[in-house]
């Protein structure tokens, strides 16, 4: 059964990204449906699979990370507004059959993603 997860990293401090609010989207053209929204854990994931099943088809999704709240909790100074706030990282699912990992390695002044396993 596919599904879609994802992982977030503290690049800076060498630890998962807890308590980050993520919201995931379906991408229709210029128009998005928002399906729902996670909050990492203490080891940066999510309890549950974001999507998983029926709800997880093929097609473009963006999943949005509010990473600008969790620097806030961290103590990162930063002058307002933020580098980096709210992410949208947008990607394709053409197998939905599979398992799409999509992590976010976070730092106050930059982030990377890949699809993971």
């Amino acid at each position: 059964m596919g599904r879609l997860t994802t992982h977030v990293l503290d690049t800076a401090k060498g630890q998962p990204g807890q308590g980050i609010t993520i919201e995931v989207f379906r991408l229709f053209g210029d128009s998005r449906e928002h399906l729902g929204s996670a909050v990492t854990n203490n080891d940066g994931r999510c309890d549950t699979p974001i999507l998983e099943g029926d709800a997880f088809t093929s097609g473009e999704y963006e999943l949005v990370f509010h990473a600008g709240d969790y620097l806030r909790t961290q103590g990162v100074a930063a002058q307002e507004p933020r580098f980096l706030d709210v992410i949208p990282l947008r990607f394709g699912v053409v197998d939905a059959s599979q398992h799409y990992h999509v992590p976010l390695l976070l730092s106050p002044y930059g982030y990377s993603t890949y699809r993971g396993s």
